[in-house]
This record gives C-alpha cells, sequence and structure tokens, in this order.
C-alpha cells in the first residue's frame, strides 16, 4: 500500500504525499543479495569442479542482473506527487526520481476528479478543468485510486464550500 499522508493544513486546506510502495528495506536487500550471492557461488563452484566452468560466469551475471533490477526499482521509487487543495487553487506538483519536478494547476471550482474503473476491476484516476486532463497517482494499487479519489472529491467539496 502506498503511503499517502493525508492531513489538514490551516493555511493550505488539504496536502497529500503520494509514495510508492517498495515491500522491500535496504536492510533486506542486502540479506537478499547476500543470500543470492552466496548460493550462486555456492552453485557455481559445484560446477567449476564438475568441469562445467562457462555456468559459474551465468551464475556471476545471474547476481548483477539482479542486482541491477533492484537498484531501477529503487531509483523509481524516489519519485512522488503532492497534491495540495486550498480555495484559490488545486496543484499537482510530480517530482521524477531525477529530483525534476512539474506542477499541473487547477481551479478548484472547476476540477473534477475522474476515476474510470475498467471491467476487470483496474482503475485509472484524472483531475479535469476546463479541457485539461491530468492523469496521475499511477503507482497506487486499484483500492488505494478509489480511496484517494474520494477524500480528494471531499477536499474540492470542501474548498469549494470555504468560506473567506
Amino acid at each position: 500500500m502506498a503511503e499517502n499522508d493525508r492531513r489538514a493544513q490551516p493555511e493550505s486546506g488539504f496536502h497529500a504525499v503520494l509514495t510508492p510502495h517498495r515491500s522491500l528495506s535496504p536492510a533486506g536487500f542486502v540479506m537478499l543479495m547476500t543470500a543470492v550471492g552466496v548460493i550462486s557461488f555456492a552453485i557455481g563452484i559445484l560446477f567449476l569442479l564438475t568441469g562445467a566452468w562457462p555456468v559459474f560466469g551465468f551464475f556471476a551475471l545471474d547476481v548483477m542482473l539482479i542486482y541491477g533490477a533492484f537498484k531501477l526499482n529503487y531509483r523509481s521509487g524516489r519519485g512522488f506527487e503532492l497534491v495540495d487543495v486550498t480555495r484559490e487553487q488545486l496543484t499537482v506538483t510530480r517530482v521524477h526520481p531525477s529530483g525534476r519536478s512539474e506542477s499541473f494547476e487547477f481551479n478548484p471550482f472547476w476540477a473534477r476528479v475522474l476515476l474510470n474503473e475498467r471491467p476487470n476491476g483496474h482503475t485509472e484516476l484524472r483531475l479535469a478543468a476546463q479541457g485539461r486532463e491530468l492523469r496521475f497517482a499511477q503507482f497506487l494499487t486499484d483500492d488505494e485510486r478509489r480511496d484517494f479519489a474520494s477524500a480528494l472529491r471531499g477536499a474540492l467539496t470542501e474548498a469549494r464550500g470555504a468560506r473567506i
């Protein structure tokens, strides 16, 4: 489940941080890579002793590929999205794993939260206003998208009815 930080702030109304979920902690990653490395090395030595020396190199390649795949996965996990709703504007800020960010602003009185549900249960969350659409929260699970759509609709309703 993605970490959704929804807390009311007096000056910003609604604030949410949407982050991708990573189930393996850094310590777990070290333990996993150690186990994979030890097992691959041991089995590779057995193949080396039986004369099948090229297999030893393939075990080393497997360990390097697993390490690379996990590193790419952790890198993509550094991206996140910020959603802020005030009476004046709805802002979605997307921060990419590289650190580059881009912001999308909508008028909360015009913005609509669109949750498309496909027959297979998959969902897609978008914001639409004044002829523009933004697809966001793509790394959340389907249930998390449903929950977040409901929370965001509530925040927009509250922002529209807020008094100055």
